[in-house]
């Protein structure tokens, strides 16, 4: 089974079709792209989980430095790498 399919695009308000290619979800990433990443993004959440071993009650720096590592863990694969703005499109 061929991961490109190959139908008509609506092209919006004037009516008319050409042919094109869906992206679908099996070949948006390479898979040596989608583990490089996946291991970029573990790592940056195991380091916000680390950085929690120094925290103290006089010591607010690891937190900080936890909820930034984190945000950015859960951040950059939902809006940068994601496909949030892919509503509508299948």
């Amino acid at each position: 089974m061929s991961s490109k399919i190959t139908g008509q695009a609506n092209t919006g308000k004037s009516g008319s079709a050409r042919a094109g290619t869906i992206q679908t979800p099996q070949n948006e990433n390479s898979l040596v792209t989608s583990i490089a990443l996946f291991v970029v993004m573990i790592a940056l959440f195991l380091g916000s989980v680390y950085s929690l071993s120094w925290l103290t009650l006089d010591n607010y720096w690891p937190m900080a430095i936890c909820l930034g590592l984190f945000a950015l863990a859960f951040w950059i694969p939902m809006t940068v790498l994601g496909r949030s703005d892919s509503a509508g499109e299948h």
